[in-house]
């Protein structure tokens, strides 16, 4: 079954071109419609495009699935940041114009839940859901109206997040300047990440930090939460997770095909088709998004990675070399630098040569091996 295409206009360029968003749909017939609707968006991030390719490896798999529960795919979900090139290179991380981090643009939505869940408290489960989902959706509607408008990037954000909160289940594809494949999931969710085909997961709290993947559960949780104050048993209703596909400026097929397996275990898991598909066997580890830290610089220079992302680091190893050209045939012409403790490097800046202070790695510590079922 081919996905139905549509498009979707998120804006308008200075010469009045519409700024549109092509859109795929996967949807089960009336009569098997039992599973979770699902969202899943590529390439917020300009040059973060092996999404894409994922997305392009799902669907052809999914051309051939039983599927039971409405599936949304968004590749190119923002064509301002794919097109903003430099030379040879994409840059698409900020908005030119505002500075914003394009995955930080998403509404929080900071509702009353006192006053909310008392005018809604006598509804079913089912009811409950449905009237917070449509409670949602309305702010952001509400954003795009605003009497004072909105920059490009926070329509651009609000209409990706509007088709998200229409789902139970969002990915948001991703990948890190040289990076190693690592997963985004919430504490409450954790369970999710044994599907997936990625080795690494950053467990993360219930604070909105401005991402979609935060944009999408976080009033879910804090609703999950305030029910359970008022002595009500209420599941966290929505599952959002962010993959991180490796590093960004590369498309590799068949390393696609890979993560769109996994994706497809997790969707076999929650009942959105019918087939059995069973997880990539692999080890999987985990650290807490407080354990999850970053190096930076400690001089300019230009810098040699010597720590492989994705492997283990012993304390005192060695991470970078400092190389000062300017200092040549003094004792701090070349530095070896190493970290305090043990830790595995997930991903480190792409430029080789840096100013003090840049955020040379991230790197998970008191990291622990993920449980399986």
């Amino acid at each position: 079954m081919l996905p139905i295409t549509s498009s979707l206009q998120i804006g308008e360029l200075a010469a009045g071109q519409a700024l549109t968003l092509p859109i795929y749909h996967f949807k089960p017939s009336d009569d098997k419609a039992t599973g979770p609707k699902v969202y899943i968006q590529a390439n917020v991030h300009g040059a973060e495009v092996q999404g894409n390719a994922v997305i392009y490896q799902l669907m052809k798999q999914l051309e051939h699935c039983d599927i039971r529960g409405e599936i949304t795919l968004v590749p190119l979900a923002n064509p301002l940041g794919i097109n903003q090139k430099s030379g040879e290179f994409t840059l698409g991380r900020f908005d030119p114009i505002t500075g914003a981090n394009w995955n930080r643009e998403y509404l929080n939505h900071a509702i009353d839940l006192p006053t909310w869940y008392s005018e809604h408290a006598k509804l079913s489960d089912n009811e409950l859901i449905q009237a917070y989902r449509s409670t949602l959706v309305e702010a952001c509607q509400q954003k795009l109206r605003h009497e004072w408008g909105i920059t490009t990037g926070h329509r651009l954000a609000v209409n990706l997040q509007i088709m998200a909160h229409g789902a139970d289940i969002v990915l948001d594809l991703h990948t890190g300047p040289k990076s190693c494949k690592h997963l985004y999931c919430p504490e409450y969710d954790l369970a999710a990440a044994q599907f997936l085909s990625i080795p690494y997961t950053l467990v993360i709290p219930n604070t909105f930090g401005g991402a979609m993947d935060e944009a999408a559960f976080c009033p879910w949780w804090q609703l999950s939460d305030f029910a359970k104050a008022q002595g009500r048993d209420l599941a966290v209703a929505v599952s959002a997770l962010t993959l991180e596909l490796a590093s960004q400026e590369r498309v590799c097929l068949e390393d696609a095909l890979v993560d769109a397996q996994g994706i497809l275990a997790y969707l076999s898991h929650r009942g959105v088709i019918a087939e059995t598909v069973a997880p990539a066997k692999m080890q999987r580890f985990g650290c807490y998004l407080k354990d999850y830290k970053k190096y930076h610089a400690p001089s300019s220079g230009l810098v040699e990675y010597l720590a492989p992302v994705g492997e283990p680091l012993t304390a005192g190893q060695p991470l970078v070399n400092l190389l000062r050209m300017d200092l040549y045939g003094t004792a701090d012409e070349l530095k070896t630098v190493s970290l305090p403790q043990d830790c595995v490097p997930i991903l480190h800046f792409a430029s080789a040569s840096v100013h003090q202070g840049t955020e040379l790695y991230k790197v998970m510590t008191h990291v622990f091996e993920l449980p399986t079922t």
